[in-house]
């Protein structure tokens, strides 16, 4: 009966596959069909008006003046024009494509679930462990708007019997040092209520230390509470963890000495957050400074080492605790996983408005490169190099080293929780091909044979899900 199912559904992602192609096929040759050679010229155009507009949006950028102002107009009136075009043209065919092209994507991602091509993810692993005995939670009033104050974050955790320390926004607080106060009287659970760059700085004291860590999602984005699959919009449902959670085991970047659960990025965004302005003023400041830095007029010039491949020069560098999804629009700033045990590596290298161009027409460009590593190294040549660090803003000395601690990382979370979406499938047309052109039962799925599936050898066994 299961060898059945398994064939039945086999032959379900099979014609998935073939519906696919024969719908991106037709979303194609329908406006073609219908607009003949005026239907090719419009094609044509269309890629050209994405050229211009990103040639437009780099003028944007790195000019000032009036010329700024026409380059800004350029790139916002290009696209609207060549979707008028379109429109006026094609009449019926034009919907009819997006329709068809839309049924393309779903259905050839839904063909490749589970093939060769995409195994089924293999889920956190969750570890039940006694509730805390002396927790202690450090809470910013001031994060996220004040929900620590909102949700009343500070009276729920002192009722399930934490020991709150409020920081003080009149003064700067030693993060760190409250950390270690708190372990040194006895804690055996660290938490934080306030941003990523809080909670990176409590969380290298509970991996220090080897106690768990408590993630509140009391920030203003709160990238890591949402990629543990934490409730963002209810910060005080992270508390529940405290009487009913287990532990996820996850990573732990530095960049040098510093700690940190998102990224570190280097070059341009890291120089702009280093100005006093940028808090209160973000586009004018953001604008004022980036014709500079990406011509390469200020700033340090960067050279990133990431295994034997060297980036040269590039105006910016992302470092990430484990990679971020770059194949899914839906998906980016999101991460699949947190226990890879490797960085992510992200750098953008834009040479002029031609270069800028191709970044959105080359599906492999050669001016952004994304690898991973276990160990990346920024030099400069300058002794110390500006740094966003989880959104802080930081000097740190030349060359920075940054490295990923695998598994370092506690985190108590609650065992009813939403959960990370998982990813999508990449849309893969070679593998859609050839899956589509398997005949009866030559070729078997990959996601039904015993030696497909995830390997846990040597891992700790898996307790359960949310």
């Amino acid at each position: 009966m299961a060898v059945d199912l398994s064939r039945r559904a086999y032959r379900v992602q099979r014609w998935s596959a073939r519906v696919a192609l024969a719908a991106a096929a037709l979303a194609v040759l329908f406006p073609l069909l219908y607009g003949g050679m005026r239907g090719l010229a419009l094609l044509l155009g269309g890629a050209a008006g994405l050229a211009v507009s990103a040639a437009a949006l780099w003028w944007t950028l790195t000019l000032r003046g009036p010329l700024r102002w026409v380059a800004g107009l350029v790139a916002l009136c290009v696209p609207v024009a060549v979707v008028t075009l379109f429109a006026l043209t094609l009449f019926w065919a034009l919907p009819l494509s997006l329709a068809l092209w839309g049924l393309a994507v779903w259905s050839g991602r839904y063909a490749l679930r589970g093939t060769g091509s995409e195994r089924l993810r293999e889920r956190q692993r969750e570890r039940r462990t006694p509730p805390p005995r002396r927790p202690v939670l450090i809470m910013n009033p001031r994060s996220g708007g004040g929900k620590v104050g909102r949700f009343r974050l500070r009276e729920k955790a002192e009722r399930l019997g934490a020991r709150v320390v409020l920081l003080d926004p009149e003064v700067q607080n030693d993060v760190t040092a409250l950390a270690r106060d708190a372990v040194a009287d006895g804690a055996d659970l660290l938490g934080a209520a306030g941003g990523d760059g809080t909670q990176a700085l409590v969380a290298a004291v509970a991996a220090e230390h080897g106690i768990p860590f408590l993630v509140i999602s009391a920030g203003t984005r709160n990238h890591f509470a949402l990629d543990l699959g934490l409730d963002r919009g209810d910060p005080a449902a992270c508390l529940d963890a405290l009487t009913d959670g287990v532990e996820l085991r996850v990573d732990l970047g530095f960049a040098g000495d510093q700690p940190f659960v998102n990224n570190a990025s280097f070059g341009a965004y890291a120089s702009i957050v280093q100005s006093p302005a940028y808090r209160d003023d973000k586009i004018g400041t953001s604008l004022e400074l980036l014709p500079d830095l990406l011509t390469g007029q200020q700033g340090p010039r960067l050279v990133a080492r990431v295994g034997d491949t060297t980036l040269e020069a590039p105006q910016a560098v992302l470092v990430s605790n484990n990679p971020y999804r770059t194949d899914d629009p839906f998906g980016l700033g999101r991460r699949d996983r947190l226990d890879s045990g490797v960085l992510g590596v992200l750098g953008v290298k834009v040479e002029g408005a031609v270069h800028a161009a191709s970044l959105l027409l080359d599906p492999a460009p050669s001016g952004l490169t994304v690898l991973t590593a276990s160990e990346v190294v920024i030099e400069g040549d300058r002794a110390e190099l500006e740094a966003g660090v989880d959104g802080e803003a930081l000097m740190l000395p030349a060359p920075v080293r940054c490295r990923i601690a695998p598994g370092a990382l506690r985190v108590r979370v609650p065992r009813k929780r939403p959960g990370v979406a998982p990813a999508r499938p990449r849309l893969d047309w070679r593998r859609l091909r050839k899956l589509a052109a398997t005949v009866g039962r030559t070729a078997a799925p990959s996601r039904f044979r015993h030696q497909d599936l995830p390997q846990t050898e040597g891992k700790e066994p898996f307790l359960g899900s949310r």
